[in-house]
């Protein structure tokens, strides 16, 4: 498989002749596979030359990693935004519409020659969005974008924490980890929790034939 050149895949996909003075934006999410929480995304435009030996996808790198890198993109970044998709609206409306229309409002904050986000969606925005699978790899500013992504969510989560404890937030940040389903199973639901995670978890304990704590209607627990 060729290496991948950024200049390349901007003359490519953008079609411009000179790549230098092309501002690229940059898009990632987190949290799409979480069992509670918003959907965060971030847009980046990193100014010509930016580089950082950990500017890459923010799964890879330590959290000390990511708030460093974080920091350094939010201070000389051209242009950076952060939007979030609260839980309330991804129960009301969907996961998928969720995560297509946290790139939308992006798209629509930052002003960009061209958008690229990293997966397969089709995104409908106000300009064109390419869609790069493991962009988050791959694209420097798609790489920036997933870590601020992510400093900025797992923050949330901690916070979050603060009001529901029981389920361990601070560090699970909301994903299905052992503790966090025992957690639900036990206490029962939070408003942060999303429906669909939450009944496919109590679906497979009552297929499993065990107790479901839980399967009380979706209110709050675990915190004032």
């Amino acid at each position: 498989m060729p290496r991948f050149r950024l200049s390349a895949y901007i003359t490519t996909t953008f079609g411009v002749e000179d790549w230098r003075g092309f501002r690229l934006c940059g898009m990632d999410e987190v949290g799409r596979g979480a069992f509670a929480g918003p959907l965060v995304a971030a847009a980046v435009v990193l100014p010509r030359g930016f580089r950082h030996p950990w500017l890459r996808d923010s799964k890879r790198l330590t959290a000390h990693q990511r708030e460093v890198v974080a920091e350094k993109v939010q201070r000389q970044a051209v242009a950076c935004a952060i939007s979030e998709i609260s839980t309330a609206d991804i129960n009301r409306r969907g996961l998928g519409w969720a995560n297509v229309e946290v790139f939308r409002r992006l798209v629509a904050q930052v002003t960009a020659d061209g958008y690229c986000c990293d997966g397969r969606l089709r995104i409908d925005a106000a300009h064109p969005v390419h869609c790069l699978v493991g962009g988050d790899d791959l694209v420097p500013q798609i790489s920036a974008a997933s870590i601020v992504a992510k400093v900025h969510r797992d923050a949330l989560m901690r916070r979050l924490h603060l009001d529901a404890p029981v389920y361990g937030w601070a560090s699970n940040k909301g994903y299905g980890a052992p503790v966090h389903r025992a957690a639900i199973l036990a206490h029962g639901v939070h408003p942060e929790h999303r429906r669909v995670f939450i009944e496919n978890l109590l679906q497979l304990q009552l297929d499993l034939g065990l107790d479901v704590a839980a399967k009380a209607p979706l209110t709050r627990s675990g915190g004032s």
